[in-house]
């Protein structure tokens, strides 16, 4: 059984037992999450359900972890005019387990 679901500009393939990393989400280590825009379902091979655009279901987690990705630096540059910038950025997430489809 799997499930698409739309969160954070993004959509994920999820199942049942999964973690993974999406756009930062308010909430706390332990605390429960309902994912509303679901775009498909699949029931064990046997059933699709597609969205028009979303479903009336719901794909429900919990909160694993919250923290920020490594550091990536962003550099402009430009030659024989001496411009030079740099920026760092690290970008929240939240770590999330998917409990029931």
């Amino acid at each position: 059984m799997f499930a698409v679901i739309k969160t954070g500009g993004k959509q994920y393939v999820v199942r049942e037992g999964q973690k993974l990393k999406i756009e930062k989400l308010p909430g706390e280590k332990g605390g429960k999450v309902a994912f509303d825009a679901l775009l498909l379902a699949e029931d064990d091979g046997s059933k699709v359900e597609i969205g028009t655009p979303t479903l009336k279901s719901k794909v429900t987690g919990e909160i694993v972890e919250q923290g920020k990705a490594k550091k990536i630096e962003v550099v402009k540059y430009k030659p024989k005019s001496r411009y030079t910038r740099t920026q760092g950025h690290r970008q929240a997430f939240t770590k999330v387990m998917i409990t029931k489809i």
